[in-house]
């Protein structure tokens, strides 16, 4: 912004000079020039203080001083459920790895935020369908993958599953908390340092890292089971037992848009146009093994119980309709940081 004060008698003063300065001096003539007597000099004309009003006003003008830093960072209370995220910038994607969708690498810059350290567990969530707000589960997930007895999926400490995104939803502000955003838990799970898994850059340990590729003779474990399977901020289960539900619509060119460097997607209309797009150039792959869709699905992140230990990367990004109730997706809930 421009400063303006009341400038007028300078401005004429320097006006009046320019304009004597700037007029032609006359040829000089062959002959030499006769002196000619000196002329008076008139008598300065003394300068006419600025009225204290105007004085007042260009002071106004100048810009106010910063106030000083108090040095001290804004403190956070962080739940004993959750874990805090800091405010930073990331990798988020991979140029050489994975799927067309998860391209390119590129730099994210967020606020700090709050994650559950867990996935939200069958004890946790029918707590919320106890107090008539959420919706029970899905009852015959497990049949419907053909996946065995629905008992070995309903242990209290185990992740709650068949469960759409709206019921995450609901569960998830019923707790006073939000789905995190898909750059939000990429962030939590990738660190300042790039890393390809939450626990580092070493491939995936059955005994170590999670619940995956038929782990517990093909059904969840008990969130917390994997010690070392811990991501750079402390969370847990980041990395196989269920595929957790996101707030975002799922963009395959979430990364090419003018947001991306925010973590934001398109629009529902740019997601479908682009969809289209992709169909019309027969790039079916390009949104990894699942259909290119035709509504705008929700994103998914993490692998789950049933997953090869490649797709356990952290750049992985997966879709299903939000109104699935799938064996094999859960959640965790997120919350600004206050």
């Amino acid at each position: 912004m421009e400063f303006r004060g009341t400038w007028l008698l300078v401005g004429l003063l320097s006006w009046v000079g320019c304009n004597g300065a700037s007029q032609a001096h006359p040829p000089a003539s062959k002959a030499e020039p006769q002196p000619s007597a000196p002329k008076p000099k008139r008598a300065a004309k003394p300068k006419t203080p600025l009225p204290a009003s105007a004085a007042s006003a260009s002071a106004s003008a100048a810009p106010a001083p910063l106030p000083a830093p108090s040095g001290k960072p804004k403190e956070v209370a962080v739940p004993p459920d959750m874990r805090l995220v800091p405010a930073g910038s990331f990798t988020m994607g991979a140029d050489d790895d994975g799927e067309q969708d998860e391209r390119p690498a590129h730099k994210v810059t967020l606020p700090a935020f709050l994650l559950d350290t867990y996935e939200v567990t069958n004890g946790d969530y029918l707590d919320c369908v106890h107090a008539k707000v959420c919706r029970p589960y899905k009852e015959d997930a497990a049949k419907a993958m053909k996946y065995g007895s629905e008992k070995e999926f309903r242990v209290a400490k185990k992740p709650v599953v068949g469960v759409s995104w709206d019921d995450a939803k609901s569960y998830c502000e019923w707790k006073g908390k939000r789905l995190p955003k898909e750059a939000e838990w990429e962030r939590a799970a990738r660190g300042d340092d790039g890393r390809k898994y939450p626990w580092g850059n070493a491939f995936p340990d059955p005994k170590k890292h999670g619940c995956f590729q038929g782990c517990q003779g093909g059904a969840t474990a008990e969130v917390g089971s994997f010690p070392d399977d811990a991501g750079p901020f402390g969370h847990h289960d980041l990395a196989g037992n269920v595929w957790e539900w996101m707030d975002d619509h799922y963009d395959p060119y979430a990364y090419k848009r003018a947001g991306a460097d925010r973590g934001i997607a398109g629009s529902c209309e740019q997601i479908l146009s682009t969809q289209d797009e992709l169909r019309q150039k027969k790039l079916e792959g390009y949104t990894g093994s699942n259909p290119i869709p035709t509504e705008c699905e929700r994103v998914l992140r993490g692998g789950a119980f049933n997953y090869h230990a490649k797709g356990l990367r952290s750049s992985n990004r997966v879709h299903h309709p939000g109104t699935w109730r799938l064996l094999v997706a859960g959640f965790r809930c997120a919350k600004n940081a206050e």
